[in-house]
């Protein structure tokens, strides 16, 4: 995943984008339309936007011409949203993109002028509280429906069952909640200061559940994830580590075989005015 949590890795993102596509609630899409301009090309705003893995998964959900601007601090993740093909609207009409790089909490109101949808996936929890609220700022100030999809909410599960679950488990959120120099991460309590943002704000908010089920069909993925959380959770809490080499051990010979099942949970929220 990321030693430091406001950076991601584009091999990550990449294999993690089919689960991603696979959990995120479709039924905040089927209710977003409702919400959109019918008349128009649609301007979409999608902060935080790494690869441009939400724009591969959302356009075609939308009908009509789209033009989309992804926002990223990181612009080597910028650099690769041309690696890959856009993708085509709902009915088959024209998706643009741009790219602007910059700090999406720190958007000035003229930065999402015009927008008709602000997206984000798998971000709410890299923030600090500050981050957040100016992050909720931003969204309401532009006046527009708001869809944020995956993320953390602090509970995961593994089958077969370890001792050793719960104490990781712990360490890993404890460590998603560090001290960084920009201030404290919320971690898993992200998605919940965003929903109480918004609401205050006088937005309707839907919330919905987006688990991550990996499975044997997940190999390469559950093994990816479980090494970085187990590392996560023991840079957080040492006196683990000798214990978690072993489990390590144990839950990567599992997932080779296909016998490690992980879920992940998360939240997806859709917020409009």
């Amino acid at each position: 995943m990321a030693s430091e949590a406001v950076r991601a890795d584009g091999d990550w993102l990449a294999l993690r984008e089919p689960a991603d596509a696979t959990a995120r609630a479709g039924e905040l899409v089927d209710a977003l339309v409702r919400h959109l301009p019918p008349d128009r090309p649609l301007v979409v705003h999608d902060l935080g936007c790494g690869t441009g893995s939400m724009v591969r998964w959302l356009a075609p959900r939308l009908p009509g011409p789209q033009r989309w601007v992804l926002h990223d601090r990181d612009r080597d993740l910028l650099d690769l949203v041309a690696t890959y093909p856009l993708p085509l609207s709902g009915d088959g009409t024209a998706v643009t993109v741009e790219t602007r790089p910059g700090d999406i909490t720190r958007l000035r109101p003229e930065g999402l002028r015009h927008a008709d949808l602000l997206t984000a996936s798998a971000l709410l929890d890299m923030m600090t509280a500050a981050e957040l609220a100016r992050f909720v700022t931003g969204c309401v100030g532009a006046g527009c429906p708001v869809l944020v999809t995956l993320s953390v909410v602090g509970r995961v599960e593994l089958g077969p069952p370890d001792p050793l679950d719960g104490d990781l488990a712990d360490a890993f959120n404890a460590h998603q909640r560090r001290a960084t120099p920009t201030g404290v991460l919320l971690g898993p309590d992200a998605s919940a200061a965003a929903v109480a943002g918004l609401r205050a704000a006088d937005l309707d908010v839907t919330v919905r559940p987006s688990p991550w089920r990996l499975g044997s069909d997940h190999r390469r993925l559950a093994a990816a994830w479980l090494t970085g959380w187990v590392d996560a959770a023991v840079e957080q809490r040492s006196d683990l580590a000798a214990e978690a080499e072993s489990y390590t051990r144990r839950r990567l010979a599992q997932a080779a075989a296909g016998t490690l099942t992980v879920t992940v949970h998360h939240e997806d929220l859709l917020a409009v005015p």
